[in-house]
């Protein structure tokens, strides 16, 4: 499918894995619109392209409001990359307590439902779309983890969100095949993102160890490179692509 003179929405797209998905589909030549919080989006950096929509995934209103938006911008809807994503660490028990009940609803909220509420409105105003080849309409880009597969200690919740992205996308792939709506998820490893900055070189090295190869931490761009590889491949579709150097991950 072709990148140029379409509409993309970026979920998450302030900073991270979104921000850089937002960079690399402006620099292809789509018209984004890069979902955030408005905490976030002042902190963004302009990019010629791309345009910050402050809007809360969780929130329906906010959501279809704001694809109004990127479907009103005078070219095609095609695509979607659910990045936006939270990530807690909380055990089911500690010396604290048991794990809080409202904290795990939240990371399921944000994580799964926001995914699922950007996909279903934004299909919608996809498949109102001319079609393409094949009748392709377009494609969805979620985002799991690998903490769906190999979840550590204090990644109950993380784990079940993730988890729950990566169950949703082959029926989802099933619901919207009639549509020529692809779906597709990534799960990545270590990505170096913002929400590691501020621990310590030696601790990012212990993480980078671990890694089989390459023996380092993944770049927001590599994130963003098999989004747009996955958006251009109109056979793949109903799967999830793991991104993460062969990693998998102990308990701890």
């Amino acid at each position: 499918m072709r990148i140029a003179d379409t509409a993309a929405i970026v979920t998450g797209g302030a900073s991270g894995l979104g921000g850089a998905t937002a960079r690399a589909l402006a620099e292809k030549g789509a018209r984004v619109f890069a979902f955030d919080l408005p905490a976030g989006i002042e902190k963004a950096p302009e990019v010629s392209g791309v345009t910050y929509v402050g809007t809360d995934v969780t929130d329906p209103e906010q959501v279809r409001a704001a694809v109004e938006q990127a479907a009103g911008a005078g070219v095609p809807l095609r695509t979607v990359v659910n990045c936006a994503g939270i990530g807690p660490s909380a055990r089911i028990l500690s010396r604290k307590g048991t794990h809080d009940l409202g904290l795990f609803k939240k990371v399921i909220e944000v994580n799964l439902i926001g995914t699922f509420n950007v996909m279903t409105l934004a299909a919608e105003a996809i498949a109102k779309t001319e079609p393409l080849a094949d009748d392709a309409r377009g494609v969805i880009i979620s985002t799991a983890s690998v903490a769906a597969f190999d979840g550590q200690i204090g990644q109950v919740a993380y784990s079940a969100s993730k988890g729950g992205v990566v169950g949703l996308t082959l029926p989802a792939a099933r619901d919207l095949a009639s549509q020529g709506i692809r779906v597709m998820t990534i799960a990545p490893g270590i990505v170096d993102t913002p929400m590691l900055a501020t621990v310590s070189d030696e601790f990012r090295a212990g993480l980078a160890a671990g890694v089989p190869f390459p023996k380092r931490l993944a770049r927001p761009d590599e994130y963003a490179q098999l989004a747009l590889d996955i958006i251009e491949h109109d056979y793949l579709n109903g799967e999830v692509i793991r991104m993460d150097g062969s990693l998998r991950m102990a308990p701890r």
